[in-house]
């Protein structure tokens, strides 16, 4: 990560920070599409507005936008991944409500033959034992859900159960009442599909850390309620990336189906399927585990600096990667950007058990890298600029947290991974995830540059970009920061709390780390 006074994003190339980047460009690119739009998100909600001023001159949502897309003769194929009734039954309904919106544009456009949109769950399931096992606490949370459907009116009821068929299964009416069915044992799905990317006419792809609805929508300001805010990075780019981007979409639900994988040049992939045989298990079988083999071998080569942005930071074998490159190479450091806390520890009057196993993993990973390292890491979260009453784990040094979904590692001026995948068991082994690798210095550099430039602020010097000092530079801005009052700090940079965690979080005897 060599120092340089600009940077510029060659052509074909654009890196997005937060969705006020990213949603009009999205938007742009659709718009230029001729012939056809492929794409697979966790969450697409076909509802969020749009934001461009060209396509806000076509409509107010994407509803409106995919109709004229069809109308325009453009062939538009999206999956969507479904969730589990039983653990996410609002996230199941979201996703085939959304199915359902999109195919009403189709209709609407008088080209519904152009729309390919499905709601894709991934085929692996919990084996007999396990299913068995937790066939208690399964009944327990489709009664909970029952109880809530039934505080609504008996219309909403239906609705709702309409836009959740795999729940609308799991529940029956018992004098005029819902409740949950004791048998049969529901199937229950440990993996999702976790990707966010986008291919235009085979050519260009929308791809990071970034899924489509208003919940995700902010701006680099920050300048919300701690519950709104969401920070994330998404790429544009050209060439055989979105080649390898196109035909992975096309094949990766075969692939967890049991096809073989295809080789791909320019995209690296995290991919699982069910076991033949499943009775113990409670996981998926790993077949691709492109991500987290780029992060061990990156990490392996590591001479001065690694970067490294994103949601959780869980997987204790990449922790332990880290620390033994930090034993073996002197020189190296580390900087490391976590939200204060996870979203649903933040923002949830109750959290789950496995919410606080997530908080236990990652102070246990936490742990690792700081006694490897010593002073040669730095761990940040960012805060707003503005004071905040007793906020709990929403508020940092009396600052309302940003909350960050992104998924960047920086290693030197080596490679760079921009994904869909955290750093956690569960993206590197169990969900399919897609990202990137930037290895041209000049990119490398500007996402490092944008990257210290989102969370450093104005008057940041060469020193907090240059490797050998960056880490130094950063903790210095961060403490410095933590010191004064939330309006005169520069930049969003303080530092990460790891108290809260370790007290907050408890293991799961039995549970695999991957399933957080």
């Amino acid at each position: 990560m060599s120092v340089k006074s600009e940077t510029s994003s060659s052509q074909g190339f654009k890196i997005l920070i937060t969705a006020e980047e990213a949603y009009p460009e999205f938007e742009r690119l659709c718009l230029a599409a001729r012939v056809e739009i492929t794409m697979c998100f966790r969450v697409f909600d076909p509802w969020t507005r749009l934001r461009s001023p060209d396509a806000r001159e076509i409509g107010v949502t994407w509803v409106d936008l995919i109709e004229h897309l069809l109308r325009q003769g453009i062939r538009i194929r999206i999956d969507i991944s479904d969730f589990d009734p039983v653990a996410l039954p609002d996230a199941h309904r979201d996703t085939w409500a959304a199915v359902r919106a999109l195919h009403a544009a189709g209709e609407l456009s008088g080209r519904p033959d152009l729309l390919m949109a499905h709601a894709i769950m991934h085929p692996a399931r919990l084996g007999w034992l396990p299913r068995l096992l937790l066939w208690p606490r399964a009944w327990l949370e489709q009664n909970q859900t029952a109880e809530r459907l039934n505080t609504l009116p008996l219309a909403q009821r239906d609705h709702y159960l309409r836009e959740a068929p795999r729940l609308r299964t799991r529940l029956k009416a018992k004098a005029a009442r819902l409740v949950a069915r004791v048998w049969p044992v529901p199937h229950l799905s440990p993996a999702t599909h976790h990707q966010k990317l986008a291919v235009i006419d085979g050519k260009t792809l929308y791809i990071g850390g970034l899924d489509l609805n208003e919940r995700r929508y902010d701006g680099p300001d920050h300048d919300r309620a701690a519950d709104d805010t969401w920070h994330d990075v998404q790429i544009v780019t050209q060439g055989p990336e979105a080649k390898a981007a196109l035909y992975h979409l096309q094949t990766f639900k075969a692939v967890t189906h049991g096809a073989r994988p295809p080789e791909l040049t320019g995209l690296i992939r995290t991919i699982s399927r069910k076991h033949r045989w499943s009775f113990f298990r409670m996981s998926p079988k790993t077949v691709l585990r492109e991500i987290a083999d780029t992060h061990a071998k990156s990490t392996a080569n590591a001479k001065r600096l690694i970067y490294l942005e994103t949601q959780y930071f869980r997987d204790a074998s990449l922790a332990r990667q880290l620390a033994r490159r930090a034993r073996d190479n002197p020189e190296l450091g580390l900087i490391l950007i976590l939200p204060a806390a996870p979203e649903e520890v933040a923002f949830d009057s109750n959290p789950s058990s496995v919410a606080k196993y997530g908080e236990y993993l990652q102070a246990k990973s936490v742990r690792l890298i700081t006694e490897a390292f010593g002073d040669r890491v730095f761990i940040g979260s960012p805060a707003q600029p503005r004071k905040v009453g007793s906020g709990g784990r929403a508020s940092l040094y009396g600052s309302p947290i940003i909350y960050v979904h992104s998924k960047v590692s920086i290693f030197d001026d080596d490679i760079a991974v921009v994904s869909s995948a955290n750093l956690n068991g569960r993206s590197f082994k169990w969900d399919t995830e897609a990202g990137i690798c930037l290895t041209d210095p000049d990119r490398i550099h500007e996402l490092w540059a944008r990257c210290a430039g989102q969370w450093l602020g104005s008057g940041a010097g060469d020193d907090c970009l240059d490797p050998r000092n960056a880490v130094a530079a950063w903790r210095l801005r961060a403490q410095a920061n933590a010191k004064v009052e939330p309006e005169e700090r520069t930049g969003f940079i303080l530092p990460y709390a790891s108290r809260p965690a370790r007290r907050y979080g408890h293991t799961l005897p039995g549970v695999p780390e991957e399933m957080v």
